[in-house]
């Protein structure tokens, strides 16, 4: 890691800027979030002391000592419940773990983090446990100062004992993404009750120093460890604004106000946590959820469905105002939704039918008849940020980086060409029918008596697993298109529990997924697509991809040493994933689409980030 020298700040940015993997900086003046050209990489900024944020790149946007975050607002009332609705239900408390189908109301309001991250820079991060952080010149220590008044909801202090407990108990039975974290840490020393420091000699996850500020911190007095891996309906004592009021089984969570929150008067959290009763309210399908908003038992909606926010809205409670609808532009890169190929299933072993299916997935029929027009396709891995391939062609950098892999590589894909394949909108497109035909017939699959079999007679057939209507409906219209070239598709719709257990487990053949985007994609990336992970129950790479280019653009990735090497890398992975054909991308909401009622009120400004609960408040 270089080093990180002193007095100068350094050009950031805010969205599609490219962050240089190596700097951090803690602490500083504020340098504005300005835009970071590609043609050379940025000036290194520096820490002499403990600073009171730490930011990927470039300065933190806000000085030591400020007042507030811009995007609460100070005269936000206190007071007042909120009811919020989820689709699905739960059978543990616990969202640290593997195990289970997890609420994430505890993780979110109960606990607490080292550090917060700031919903409008997108790898800044300012102290909140850890009120100062410092990181050694050569990037090997880092180490966090905890602010004297932390304590958890009993009262008891909040200690460095109680972070590397934390530490520990996360390496040996926390999620997949935990241990990775775990695994760049050499050492860990608590140096005092109030000082923790953490050896990352050798470590080429250049991330981790983030990655370790946003660790939960849980009491070491009161954790249960023999049992910490198992489900849970037993709510984990925090540190945080909130502590568990109740439970009911697999439909509603109550937290009430920490009377004992040590942070209540810090000057960060001015307009945060409002309420004085946050109750999350579970519903096992998605129209019933929607009654239940639209009666008033819930104050808050994100639609998902253009449909009903195109038509549905038409009801008593939004015609006279009750209820408020707004559209808020979407500023952070999409993410992936598509269908995944759980390529651990010998059927779709061959990348000519994965190929064939996706081009038999009729995208503007379906946006046309069944979506109002209202979505855009995807078509890469880091649609919508300077990070994307697609309409750049690969740069000299990038051709040698995937030079070893040439040949697994489309022309279309290198030159920055390659979409998928646009239909004439009729529903029954033959050219493109016929091309699908084609690569089936070249993988061994023959057309017989209006069926797609193996030279053994074995139909090309596999299930499609859905978990709501709206997953259902557009599962049933691919199966129809399918049925024309003689697949078969087997729609199957399970709850909320079984889905998350069959994915979890990889026990599906095809299923629809949506990996949320990232302003710098780095640390998340090997849980999602590397071989290691495909072998790892509880990743999130749920096509199973085990390809030795993808891989070593990850490895590229990780330890990319400056803006432009990182981009470079980026858009290399970005190419060896298209190559392979692993999911079916779908496509993705321009906007967000959040209804409310009335009288629950949010900050004028977004965050670049987006929408929170955190920060929204009951009128008077």
């Amino acid at each position: 890691m270089p080093l990180i020298r002193a007095g100068r700040s350094v050009p950031g940015a805010a969205l599609t800027a490219l962050p240089d993997r190596r700097a951090f900086v803690l602490g500083g003046a504020a340098a504005g979030l300005l835009a970071t050209p590609l043609t050379r990489s940025p000036t290194l900024a520096s820490v002499s002391a403990p600073g009171h944020a730490m930011a990927l790149h470039g300065e933190p946007a806000l000085p030591d000592g400020f007042a507030r975050f811009p995007y609460a607002d100070p005269s936000a009332r206190r007071g007042g419940r909120l009811v919020y609705g989820e689709q699905g239900t739960f059978d543990s408390l616990n969202a640290l773990i593997v195990k289970g189908n997890s609420s994430s109301a505890v993780d979110r309001f109960v606990l607490q983090r080292l550090m917060m991250r700031s919903f409008d820079e997108p790898f800044s991060m300012y102290g909140l446990l850890a009120r100062r952080v410092e990181l050694s010149d050569d990037g090997a220590r880092l180490v966090f100062h905890l602010a004297e008044k932390a304590c958890f909801a009993d009262g008891a202090p909040l200690t460095a004992a109680d972070v590397a407990f934390t530490f520990a108990l996360l390496k040996d039975q926390g999620r997949p993404f935990f241990r990775a974290v775990a695994a760049e840490v050499r050492a860990v020393t608590v140096v005092d009750a109030r000082t923790i420091a953490f050896n990352l000699t050798g470590s080429r996850n250049h991330e981790a120093p983030l990655n370790l500020a946003q660790m939960p911190i849980l009491p070491r007095h009161a954790t249960d460890v023999a049992n910490f891996s198992n489900t849970t309906l037993k709510g984990q004592l925090g540190s945080g604004p909130y502590r568990l009021a109740e439970v009911r089984p697999g439909s509603t969570i109550i937290l009430r106000r920490n009377p004992n929150f040590w942070a209540d008067e810090l000057p960060q959290l001015e307009g945060f946590y409002n309420f004085d009763e946050i109750r999350y309210e579970y519903y096992r399908d998605a129209n019933s959820l929607f009654e239940a908003f639209k009666t008033g038992a819930l104050d808050v909606r994100l639609e998902t469905e253009p449909a009903r926010w195109l038509q549905g809205y038409d009801f008593p409670a939004a015609r006279d105002g009750r209820i408020v609808r707004e559209t808020i532009p979407i500023r952070v890169p999409a993410g992936v939704n598509g269908y995944a190929f759980n390529t651990r299933r010998d059927i779709f072993a061959d990348i000519r039918v994965r190929r064939a299916l996706t081009l038999l997935f009729d995208f503007e029929w379906t946006n046309a008849n069944l979506f109002f027009g209202a979505y855009r396709r995807i078509a890469g891995y880091f649609d919508g940020s300077a990070l994307s391939s697609i309409g750049r062609p690969a740069s000299a950098s990038e051709r040698a980086l995937l030079a070893p892999y040439r040949e697994e590589i489309p022309d279309a894909v290198i030159e920055g060409s390659w979409r998928p394949a646009a239909t004439d909108g009729s529903g029954r497109d033959r050219a493109i029918e016929q091309q699908a035909l084609s690569l089936l017939e070249a993988s061994g699959w023959l057309a017989r008596s209006g069926r797609m079999t193996s030279p053994k007679g074995d139909p090309l057939a596999f299930e499609i697993m859905a978990t709501s209507q709206a997953q259902e409906r557009l599962a049933l219209n691919y199966a129809s298109s399918l049925a024309r070239v003689g697949i078969t598709a087997r729609v199957r719709r399970v709850d909320e529990v079984q889905f998350w257990r069959r994915m979890q487990r990889f026990d599906f053949d095809m299923a629809q997924y949506n990996w949320a985007g990232s302003p710098a994609p780095g640390n998340e990336l090997p849980n999602r697509w590397s071989a290691a992970a495909a072998a790892r129950q509880g990743s999130l790479n749920y096509p199973g991809i085990r390809s030795k280019m993808v891989d070593a653009m990850l490895d590229k990735v990780l330890s990319a040493s400056g803006l432009e090497d990182y981009a470079d890398a980026v858009r290399a992975l970005d190419r060896a994933l298209i190559a392979g054909s692993w999911i079916l991308p779908l496509y993705q909401a321009p906007d967000i689409w959040l209804a409310r009622a009335a009288r629950v009120q949010r900050p004028a400004y977004v965050p670049l980030l987006g929408f929170s609960l955190e920060t929204l408040w009951q009128s008077g």
